[in-house]
C-alpha cells in the first residue's frame, strides 16, 4: 500500500486482546471471580446468556497463539492482566501461580521476538473488590496501584510498555449509568464517581510502575469518537459538544493537567471527591497516549434522557460493521489530529481498531472477509493521512488477534483476523490475517529499501 508511506520506519505492528474475552480456565490456579463473572453468569445480561468461563482457552494454549502471532509478523502484542488471577481479593496476598502465568506468556512473547504491551484493568474488577463498594470508592484506586506495583516488579525487567486503564469511559459510563456492561450500575453518581476514583487509579499506579520500573513507558487507552450534531438545529449542536465532553473530553482535559471540563461538572450535578493532590497525581506526564477507535456519534438533544442528554442515533446511509457501527475511517484521522493539536502528547498508538463481520467458514476450512480487509487498509490509510499532517503516531495495534468473548453481545460478534471454533477452540487465519501479514511485510521491504 503506497498510501502508507508517511508511516514512519520504526512503526509498531500489533494485535490486542483482552484476559477475560480469551483465557477462559476462570476457577483455575487461584483465580477468583470478576465483576464479568458475575454478570456474564446473571439471566439476561448478555446475549444467549454466553460467559467467559473458557472462552479462546488461551490459559492453556499460549504457545499456539504466540505461534498464531508470529506467523501474522506482528511486533508487539497487547494483552491485559487478570486482577482477580494475580490479587485475588483486589487487595493484599498475592496469587504466585497467577503471576507465573503472565511470566510465561512475557517469556513467550519475547522468544518470539514479540514485544509485550501490558494493559493493567480491562474491566475485571476481582469480585471482592466490588463488594468492598467497587470504583465509585477511594481505596479501589489505591488498591489498584499496589497491584500495579506488585505486577511492574515482577514483569517490569521484560516489560516496558504499560497501560494503566483500558477504556474507563466504558467502566464508568456502561457499567454505571447505563448499566449495559459490569456491574451493571444504574446510578450517575456513581458512574461520575468511578470515573474520578479510575482516574485517580491510573495517576497512582503510573506512580507505582515507574518506582519498580524506572525505564517503563507508561500511557493510558481512551476510546474516544467525533461527534457530530444530527442536524443544525441549536438544541441538537448544543447536545453535540455535551456528547464531546461525555465521551472526549472528560477523559483526556484531567489526564492533560487541566481538570476536569466545568460544561460537564455542570451537565452531570456530582461533587468530585478530590483531595489535595489528586490532580496533580492524576496528570502525572505519560509516554505514551492510546486511540481505541471504532465509530463517529451522531447526536440529538434528549433532555428527558440520561446524562449527558445527548440521544446517539443511527446513521442510515453508508457501510455497518455486523455490530451496526457505521464505517468511517476519516474519523481516526479526525481524532489523531485533534489529539495531536489539542493535547500535544509525546507519542500515540492506536491500541485498538477493528470491526464484527459474521464470518463463515468455508467448505475448504478457509474464512474469507473481504469487508474487513477493506476496514482495515480503509483505516491504516487514514492513520497514514495523519501521521502526513503531524501526528506523532508510532503505531497500530488490531482489534483483535483473534474472535472472543465481546462482552454483552457474547459469542456472536466476531472481530478477529484469527477465526476460532469455540466447540474445537480450532483457529484458522482469515483472508483479513493473512492481509495484514502482507501489509506489515510490505512495510519492512520498503524500510529496507529506503535504509
Amino acid at each position: 500500500m503506497n498510501d502508507l508511506n508517511a508511516l514512519p520506519a520504526d512503526f509498531t505492528w500489533g494485535v490486542a486482546t483482552a484476559a477475560y474475552q480469551i483465557e477462559g480456565a476462570v476457577a483455575e490456579d487461584g483465580r477468583a471471580p470478576s465483576i464479568w463473572d458475575t454478570f456474564s453468569h446473571t439471566p439476561g445480561k448478555i446475549d444467549n446468556d454466553d460467559n467467559g468461563d473458557v472462552a479462546c482457552d488461551h490459559y492453556h494454549r499460549v504457545p499456539e497463539d504466540i505461534g498464531l502471532m508470529k506467523q501474522l509478523g506482528v511486533d508487539a502484542y497487547r494483552f491485559s492482566l487478570a486482577w482477580p488471577r494475580i490479587v485475588p481479593d483486589g487487595n493484599g496476598q498475592v496469587n504466585k501461580a497467577g503471576l507465573a502465568f503472565y511470566d510465561r506468556l512475557v517469556d513467550g512473547l519475547l522468544e518470539a521476538g514479540i514485544t509485550p504491551f501490558a494493559t493493567l484493568y480491562h474491566w475485571d474488577l476481582p469480585q471482592a473488590s466490588q463488594d468492598r463498594g467497587g470504583w465509585p470508592v477511594r481505596e479501589t484506586a489505591e488498591h489498584f496501584a499496589a497491584y500495579a506495583g506488585v505486577v511492574a516488579e515482577r514483569l517490569g525487567d521484560r516489560v516496558k510498555d504499560w497501560a494503566t486503564l483500558n477504556e474507563p469511559l466504558c467502566s464508568s459510563w456502561i457499567g454505571h449509568l447505563d448499566g449495559h456492561m459490569a456491574p451493571g450500575v444504574k446510578d450517575l453518581t456513581a458512574a461520575v464517581r468511578t470515573s474520578y476514583h479510575l482516574h485517580l487509579g491510573h495517576g497512582l499506579a503510573v506512580q507505582a510502575i515507574r518506582a519498580a520500573s524506572s525505564d517503563a513507558s507508561v500511557g493510558i487507552v481512551n476510546n474516544l469518537s467525533p461527534i457530530l450534531p444530527a442536524s443544525d438545529s441549536e438544541a441538537d449542536r448544543a447536545a453535540a459538544v455535551r456528547a464531546d465532553g461525555h465521551t472526549n473530553r472528560w477523559w483526556l482535559d484531567p489526564i492533560h493537567g487541566r481538570g476536569y471540563p466545568q460544561d460537564m461538572l455542570d451537565v452531570y450535578g456530582v461533587e468530585l471527591p478530590v483531595r489535595p493532590g489528586d490532580l496533580e497525581t492524576i496528570a502525572a506526564p505519560l509516554d505514551w497516549l492510546g486511540l481505541n477507535y471504532y465509530f463517529r456519534q451522531f447526536v440529538q438533544d434528549d433532555p428527558t434522557g440520561p446524562a449527558p442528554y445527548a440521544k446517539q442515533v443511527d446513521v442510515p446511509e453508508g457501510r455497518h460493521t455486523h455490530m451496526g457501527w457505521e464505517v468511517n475511517s476519516d474519523g481516526i484521522e479526525q481524532l489523531l489530529t485533534r489529539l495531536t493539536e489539542e493535547y500535544n502528547p509525546r507519542k500515540i498508538y492506536v491500541t485498538e481498531n477493528g470491526s464484527a463481520y459474521p464470518d463463515v467458514v468455508r467448505a475448504d476450512g478457509s474464512v474469507h472477509d473481504p469487508e474487513r480487509i477493506q476496514y482495515l487498509e480503509e483505516h491504516l490509510a487514514a492513520c497514514a493521512r495523519a501521521v502526513a499532517k503531524g501526528a506523532p503516531l508510532a503505531g497500530y495495534f488490531a482489534w483483535s488477534l483473534m474472535d472472543n468473548f465481546e462482552w454483552a453481545y457474547g459469542y456472536a460478534k466476531r472481530f478477529g483476523l484469527i477465526h476460532v471454533d469455540y466447540e474445537t477452540q480450532v483457529r484458522t487465519v482469515k483472508s483479513s490475517g493473512r492481509r495484514y501479514a502482507e501489509i506489515i511485510s510490505e512495510a519492512a521491504a520498503r524500510n529496507s529499501k529506503a535504509a
